[in-house]
Parts: structure tokens; sequence; C-alpha cells
């Protein structure tokens, strides 16, 4: 016999979108009856086979400031030395290549996560705070009710069979994307990438790569170039190097598949052959320490879209279950971050009594639009980090984008303003029509770019601007302060694409701007 339960929101999956969605619902819903379903059985290991150890400033302020959890943050994981990129193609020495990066920590705060660790603390957290986590769940079916009528799921809860009936279901599967595969909703997105990824179970310091002193000392603290997300770079590539709090490092390649094919890293003695090509730097400090591997794994087509998110018929999809855009500028728990507020606004809304299919597609609609302008920081643009100093003048304007503009309605807690997003409108729409003009721009740059790849450091340290739209993401403002600040970040954006472009021009000039702004502005410099 199956065992009927009831319940407010079942959650399909455990992991971090599912748990962090448990809790955020708890702080807001004292009473509100959660499941959550998990196919794992807790504790998980340490350094588990998930990645997504890297977190940028929305995915970190979710869940340090909106979760509460900076003090776990702290004592058990790392605080990131931000983003780092070598130019390191075929190279052995990196104080011989371009680098990018801060030469000291920026004011807000980021993370490396080991999963592991964070995923078990959330898990007793969410029993801890009266939630029903059930590990070792696998889901069997799900049947959605029409109008008033519940939604019923099917389940297998450490063997034994159970039925549970909810308001509200919610998918948090994953890849394994329960409500996606039953209701049709995959979606190609037109970005084919590959990724390999393992994790040793030791530090692979990048500090200890070289022996210049003066490479050292460009960065305060020295040799703790190690606590950042280490980016190798080459044409079609990108390699990355993650500490982690359980002291082991995530090591991984994504690739553009019409570049770099699977089958030449689909093991880890392929992987090795590759690096040895590509970053022999990597490669000898992988096997050195080969006998300390943890586990290996690939996945082809990475990133895909979906149909729909969020239902007026009380259902929703978030984290991997729904969209993947790509492991680059770790976007993946940004994601989770504004799809779970979206989830716990429309659960709100209909305690309320309110009607839910409008502000559903009204939603949906802002979710699909920062990932589509998300999406087009990747689609077709893995060519270009072969070169230097294109990809670095992209990473800068990527960062403006979103600080500028995501970063700010996450931070003011704006993602469910309907009304100042309304005000808003063209000015996000200008800011979406600039950074597609760029990334083209920047496409065509590089076809004509010498592609120079010399040993100087561009410090992110030296654009004061810059740092400053960093330390502004905690200002409290209003909500006429808000419309300021948007308005005049996009502004900022529009000056930066002219300097971009007279500083593109000054090195080709035979390079075409098309349509974009051709007079710098001194207000936003860029490196010497």
């Amino acid at each position: 016999m199956s065992e009927n339960l009831q319940a407010d929101v079942v959650i399909l999956g455990g992991g971090l979108a599912g748990l962090c969605l448990a809790l955020q619902l708890r702080q807001r819903f004292a009473d509100l009856a959660i499941i959550v379903l998990e196919r794992n059985t807790h504790p998980l290991p340490i350094a588990a086979h998930k990645v997504g150890e890297s977190k940028v400033e929305i995915g970190a302020h979710y869940l340090a400031d909106t979760l509460g959890l900076r003090k776990h943050l702290d004592e058990a994981h790392i605080r990131k030395f931000g983003f780092r990129f070598f130019w390191s193609e075929g190279h052995e020495d990196l104080a011989g290549v371009t680098e990018l990066g801060v030469s000291s920590v920026m004011p807000t705060p980021t993370w490396q996560i080991d999963r592991g660790i964070l995923e078990n603390h959330l898990g007793e957290l969410a029993r801890e705070r009266g939630i029903d986590f059930r590990d070792n769940s696998v889901v069997r079916g799900v049947d959605l009710g029409e109008g008033d009528a519940a939604h019923e799921v099917r389940a297998t809860v450490q063997g034994d069979a159970k039925t549970f009936t909810a308001r509200w279901v919610i998918d948090a599967s994953g890849r394994a994307g329960i409500l996606k595969r039953k209701l049709d909703l995959a979606e190609d997105n037109g970005h084919d990438g590959n990724a390999v990824w393992f994790r040793i179970d030791a530090m692979l310091a990048v500090d200890d790569w070289t022996d210049d002193v003066d490479w050292s000392e460009r960065c305060v603290p020295r040799r703790e170039r190690w606590r950042s997300t280490n980016h190798l770079c080459g044409p079609g590539y990108w390699a990355w190097l993650i500490p982690l709090g359980s002291g082991a490092h995530s090591v991984g390649i994504v690739c553009d598949a019409r570049m770099h094919p699977m089958e030449t890293m689909n093991s880890f003695e392929r992987t090795l052959e590759w690096l040895g090509k590509h970053q022999p730097l990597l490669a000898k400090a992988c096997e050195a320490e080969r006998d300390k591997l943890m586990d290996f794994r690939f996945l082809r087509g990475y990133s895909y879209g979906c149909k729909q998110v969020f239902s007026g018929n009380r259902w929703a999809l978030t984290g991997e279950a729904g969209v993947f855009l790509d492991p680059f500028y770790s976007p993946g728990s940004d994601f989770i971050a504004i799809s779970n507020t979206y989830i716990c606004e429309l659960i709100a809304l209909e305690r309320a009594g309110k009607p839910l299919g409008p502000y559903a597609r009204i939603y949906e609609q802002l979710y699909f639009s920062f990932y589509a302008n998300t999406m087009s920081l990747y689609r077709d643009n893995y060519a270009l980090f072969g070169d230097a100093e294109v990809m670095s003048i992209k990473v800068i304007w990527d960062y403006t984008y979103y600080w500028g503009v995501l970063c700010q309605l996450v931070f003011q807690n704006r993602l469910t303003d309907i009304a100042l997003l309304g005000d808003l409108q063209s000015d996000l729409a200008e800011a979406a029509r600039l950074n597609l003009d760029m990334q083209a721009f920047f496409r065509h740059w590089a076809e004509l770019s010498p592609r120079p790849n010399d040993a100087v450091m561009f410090d992110q340290q030296d654009l004061a601007w810059f740092v400053g739209m960093n330390a502004s993401l905690h200002d409290e403002l209003t909500d006429a302060e808000v419309r300021l600040r948007v308005r005049h970040n996009v502004g900022l954006m529009r000056e930066l694409s002219a300097t971009i472009v007279a500083r593109a021009q000054a090195a080709c000039p035979a390079l075409d701007a098309g349509t974009l702004p051709s007079r710098a502005s001194v207000a936003t410099p860029l490196f010497a």
C-alpha cells in the first residue's frame, strides 16, 4: 500500500536549487508544509561530482545574505580572489603570458564552494527548520491537477512507495528534468559546448608554477592566486582551476564542440594528453597528483533552454531543470537565485488569493529576458578565448553589464517590482541592444586582431570606476535612486562601448565599427 502524504509544496530534487528554495520559502512562510524529495543519500561525499563551485556576485549574495549563510561560507569554504585569466596556450611559464585579474580582492565577496559540504549543510538546516527533507527518494511520476485540484507525486522513498499531494509542485531535479520531459518543454538554444571535469585531492597552486618574484609580488597578498577561479585560455576553450574548502581542487575544460571534439578528452588519460598539448603546466600538475584523482566526468551539449518555467497552474521549474547557459562566469547559481525568488513570489500571490496566470507570464518574460541577454555573452564567442587583448576587454564589458544592470535589480530586491521594471523598460532595452552590438563587435575585432600575448598583467584594480561599481552593489537605495543608478550605468555602458571601439580602431585602423559609437569618452578609461 502506498502511503499518502499532503503538503503545500513538493520540491522534486534536493540539490542546490531545491534546498535553497525550501529554505527561502521557510523564511517567508513559517506555516508552509514543504516536502523535498532528493535522489541522492545524505550526507553527500565532500568534493561531490557536482560542478558549480565558483560563486559570483548574485549567487554569493543569495547564499550569504538572502539565505543568511555568510558564517558557513566564511568558515567552511574559500573566499575567492576574483576571476583570473592566463592566455597560456602551449606555454610553460605563466609569468611570460598576459594575465587578467585583480591585484587585491574586490569589495563585494564571492566564494569557492565545495558542493558536498554546502549541500550537506543545507540539508541539515532544512530539517532543523521543519522542512520534510527525504533523501534516497526516486520520483516515479507526477500528475498535475487542473484548476484548483491538487497535484500528485508518486515516489519511492528509501524503498517504500509513497504518494504526495500538494498545491504546488516545483521541479528542481536538475538535468533529469522531470516536468520538462513530461510536458515536452525542452528547447535548443544554439550554443553547442562540451565539458569535462574532475577532482584531485590535492592543492594545485598556480603560484608554484613560476619562480618569477616580480610576478608573485603583483598581488597582495602574495602567492594566493590559487584562491581565484583561474582560467587557462586558448582558441575555442578555457580550463578552470577551483580550490575547495575540503582541500581538493576542481579541474575542468569547457570548449566549443566544433573546435575541440569530445573524443579528444572523454577519459582522464585523453584529457592529460590534450592538456599536454594545450596547457602543459596544468598537465604536469595533474600528472604529479594523478594518484589522488577522485572522479572524472564529461558532458556533451551542456547548454539548453526551456519553453516554459512558471505556470499559473501552480508548478514551476528552477535550476538546471529549466535552463542552463554556460559554466563561464558561473551563472548557474545566479539563475537559481532569480528563479527561486520568482517562485516564492508566485506562491505568496496564490496564498493571498491573487490571479496567478498574469504574474506567472510577466515573471517568466523577465526571467527569459535575463536568460537571453546573458546567453549572448557565450553564443558564437568561444573563438575569442584565444585572443588576450579582445577577451580581456570583453570580460570588462561583460562585467560592467552584469554589475550595472542585473546585479542592481537583484541586490536592491527589485526583481518582482513590476512598476519599476516598467519605468526602466527603455533603459534595459538599450542596455540589451548595446550588449548585442558589442558582442558582434568583439567577434569582428578578434578576426582582425594580431593577438598580442605580452607578459603583462591587466589589473582590474587600476580601473577605479570598475572597482567602484563592484563596491556599490550593497548600497541601500530608494526606488528613485535605483532608477537613477540603472540609467547612470546604461550611460556608462554607452561611453565604455565608445572607448572600446576607439581602442580597437587605434590597433586596427581598418576595423569597421558599424553603427557603434566612434568617439571615445574619458569617463570610462581602460587598461593602458
